[in-house]
């Protein structure tokens, strides 16, 4: 990665009111489908990631034409579509707990306006990077990091390609 030109950005999205809404493996699916093709339409660089059961840790870094803010926007809305198609035919109930009062939505599952952080140099790349892989076992979620398997974690550590849209820093 070059840290001279244009900087990846540490972004934290998390859902309304850190409610547990990711918790099922088919929204975490959702989300890694979502950096797949920000990856393969080369609209973005994703380093490094761990998806939370109310929030996603991302490094990444906006290609070509796009901005950050634009990915982010793309990212959260098309995100919270599927989720909101899979509440609709499947759980309703819980839906309706994503309510709101507002003028342009129905429904909102994102905090809104995450506050990226921009890396402008490889040791905060480096400390931001080991705070996303250190997330889930602080969370009691797993003994190491690379056993928690919604997490560019085994990547660095273990080589593992899974996700086939991560670029090594």
């Amino acid at each position: 990665m070059n840290f001279s030109t244009t900087y990846a950005e540490f972004l934290t999205i998390t859902i309304l009111q850190w409610k547990n809404l990711l918790k099922p493996e088919k929204y975490k699916e959702i989300l890694v489908n979502s950096l797949s093709y920000f990856v393969k339409e080369e609209r973005a660089k994703i380093f490094s990631f761990c998806i939370m059961d109310n929030h996603i840790h991302l490094i990444w870094q906006a290609e070509q034409d796009y901005t950050s803010r634009d990915n982010q926007h793309s990212f959260t809305k098309f995100t919270a579509q599927q989720i909101k198609f899979d509440l609709q035919k499947n759980h309703p109930k819980v839906l309706e707990i994503f309510r709101v009062n507002a003028a342009d939505r129905l429904y909102q599952f994102w905090e809104r306006n995450p506050l990226p952080i921009i890396l402008y140099n490889e040791n905060v790349f480096l400390q931001k990077l080991e705070y996303i892989h250190s997330n889930p076992v602080k969370a009691g979620l797993c003994l190491l990091p690379e056993d928690y398997y919604y997490s560019s974690a085994s990547f660095y550590l273990n080589g593992d390609n899974r996700f086939d849209f991560l670029t090594h820093y």
